[in-house]
């Protein structure tokens, strides 16, 4: 297990614990009460850690080495997926991902971003940071579900799109306003969770649904604390207040309404328990796609116009 900064407390008494309960089985003795005592104290201190975290707390939770990934959630909550690639016109971007899943008798078409675990991982997913290739796939499945009514579940985890010249050169910011305009109309219901990380226009350009949530321990921004402390104070020394003047976590978004709805963790995050975490995250995707198949088509895509128009609207 990977132990951030501000858990190290936390580490010290788990390894304190191992440490009790390698030395009862060495030598053969009862500590079972002293052990018990300590997980007490371990449970205490995670719940006072874990629900008095800063929003750049949040933030390093959300980029967790061990915490799962989109392919993680899909290959776990899916009986069976397939993989379709390319978008049609250059390329197979292997920073998005999608295909078919079914779960149970419920077939779903699965949008994601893709980061990987290590350095050569990560250079094949391009660091989650999708090119326009990657969401012009993103628009063709997207277009696929809705040909045979099916419903689309996107997976946001992306410190944004990639911002190459080369990207540029091939219509990025194009790729991802067609997106958003071709998401409001879509005749599907669209659920949109962010996994991760959510950043700028790379999160939004497959983050319009009529259920947009977010897990726990996750962020949802224009831009991240780094850059933004980059751009005010020319350093990244100031990403803290950063992360504080944002308004990031998803306790924010909620409340200033422009998410629909959290999605608890484990206890520490997702990965310190990610079955756990997989079978939440089933559940709830099945729970509001029975909800939001018994809307009309109409009515479900006026209701997610509505729902984006008033975001940032301000009154007199």
């Amino acid at each position: 297990m990977v132990f951030l900064d501000f858990e190290q407390p936390i580490a010290e008494l788990e390894a304190k614990i191992s440490e009790m309960k390698t030395l009862a089985e060495n030598n053969k003795v009862d500590l079972s009460v002293a052990i018990e005592s300590v997980e007490n104290q371990l449970l205490e201190l995670k719940k006072e850690t874990y629900q008095n975290l800063t929003r750049w707390q949040r933030v390093q939770l959300s980029r967790h080495p061990e915490r799962p990934y989109a392919l993680d959630y899909i290959e776990n909550i899916c009986e069976e997926f397939i993989e379709l690639h390319g978008d049609r016109t250059v390329a197979d971007d292997k920073a998005m991902i999608g295909g078919f899943g079914r779960m149970g008798e419920q077939t779903v078409m699965f949008i994601g971003q893709q980061k990987g675990r290590n350095t050569k991982q990560r250079q094949y997913r391009n660091f989650g940071m999708p090119n326009p290739e990657g969401y012009r796939k993103a628009l063709r499945l997207m277009k696929l579900a809705e040909k045979f009514n099916k419903p689309i579940v996107t997976l946001i985890d992306t410190p944004g799109a990639f911002p190459g010249i080369e990207a540029e050169e091939r219509g990025q910011g194009e790729a991802i306003a067609k997106n958003l305009r071709e998401m409001f109309m879509l005749k599907v219901p669209v659920i949109c969770i962010i996994i991760g990380e959510g950043a700028s226009g790379g999160a939004l350009g497959i983050a319009i649904g009529d259920k947009v949530l977010m897990l726990e321990n996750t962020w949802y921004s224009v831009i991240s604390p780094e850059s933004c402390s980059s751009i005010l104070w020319r350093s990244w020394d100031f990403k803290e207040q950063a992360a504080e003047a944002l308004s990031l976590t998803a306790t924010d978004m909620l409340k200033n309404k422009l998410i629909d709805g959290i999605i608890e963790e484990p206890l520490g995050g997702a990965h310190t328990n990610p079955q756990k975490m997989f079978t939440t995250l089933k559940k709830v995707i099945l729970e509001n796609i029975k909800k939001l198949d018994k809307m009309d088509v109409d009515k479900r895509i006026e209701q997610r116009i509505e729902k984006f128009s008033k975001m940032g609207v301000v009154k007199e």
